[in-house]
């Protein structure tokens, strides 16, 4: 089991808030003007999803395919097939929310290394509402067979993850927020395609909280909370959906008797119904599992805080959802 080194500003409680959107783009410009066959592609979204930098400097090599998702994965299949490494970039209530018949078809079946990258993912994406706040799409890419789903936490995670798609030979679908998120993660951290880390660890810890991308930071923030009220924990931090690391996961969970999954997701067929469906296959039985997420609801218009407070994913809410597992 890998222990995350945590950022020094977040341990102080002054975190930055940084935009893993722009870290993406920022980290695939800087390896493209190493590697020739890296390319990317956006339907007319380049500002947005981080790659406004990439299509000035890189000319022929970023390709805008307009408001076309589905063309657009399906040219992204054929360029992986000649021997490039696409980037296909749009917002993800759009890839996978429309093109994932494509996706499935041209990509996954023909095994090519097409990396899909989903940005305004979760609640997050605010004001835009339900239709573009993507709660699926963990759902429809862990399902299909030789995709590999990213949910990174942070820019630190974004700027290695990039160069890690970029050295693998699979499909992959990296998953970015709209919002900033503070940066948790100390830049020395080494991060691995398939692995969870253990983010914190108290002594006789009573329960395991498992999280996923943008709801890390809140896992870290309740479970040093918890332990101000006498309840230690454990925080696993799962940046690699699929494939998930069964052995991180079951460690922690076999050390301590609750299991408590966080994530900006529909908690049906995300997160934490995958780590429901590892656990029931395993020798490990918390006395307590609960998954947190969205309850098989839509989004709707509204600002960060105000969303996250009705699905009670702050941290209140998280901590009231937490502490009736431990009272009786």
């Amino acid at each position: 089991m890998q222990l995350l080194k945590l950022n020094e500003d977040f341990i102080a409680g002054q975190p930055k808030v940084e935009s893993l959107r722009e870290a993406f783009g920022r980290a695939l410009l800087t390896l493209a003007k190493r590697d020739q066959r890296i390319v990317a592609l956006s339907a007319d979204l380049a500002q947005s999803v981080g790659l406004g930098d990439f299509a000035e400097e890189m000319g022929h090599r970023y390709i805008e395919v307009g408001v076309a998702e589905q063309n657009m994965v399906t040219v992204a299949s054929g360029l992986a097939n000649m021997g490039k490494i696409p980037f296909a970039a749009s917002y993800a209530a759009f890839s996978p929310g429309r093109n994932w018949e494509q996706i499935r078809t041209t990509i996954c079946l023909n095994n090519q290394p097409v990396k899909i990258i989903g940005t305004h993912a979760g609640l997050n994406v605010g004001p835009d509402g339900a239709t573009h706040q993507m709660l699926e799409d963990i759902a429809l890419m862990q399902v299909l067979p030789n995709m590999v789903v990213l949910s990174p936490g942070d820019v630190n995670e974004v700027t290695q993850m990039v160069k890690l798609m970029i050295d693998d030979p699979r499909p992959n679908y990296l998953r970015l927020p709209r919002t900033s998120l503070p940066t948790f993660t100390a830049t020395e951290n080494i991060l691995e395609i398939g692995k969870a880390y253990l983010a914190r660890q108290d002594d006789n810890p009573k329960l395991t909280i498992i999280s996923t991308g943008s709801m890390t930071a809140n896992a870290l923030l309740v479970s040093g909370q918890l332990f101000k009220k006498g309840i230690p924990s454990e925080v696993i931090h799962v940046p690699t959906i699929k494939p998930l690391d069964r052995e991180t996961i079951l460690n922690s969970v076999g050390r301590t008797s609750i299991a408590v999954t966080i994530e900006e997701h529909q908690v049906i067929a995300g997160l934490g119904s995958t780590i429901a469906s590892l656990i029931l296959e395993s020798d490990i039985r918390p006395t307590k599992f609960k998954r947190i997420g969205i309850l098989d609801r839509f989004g709707e218009s509204g600002s960060l805080s105000d969303l996250w407070r009705e699905h009670c994913l702050d941290i209140d809410g998280l901590i009231n959802q937490i502490l009736p597992l431990l009272d009786s």
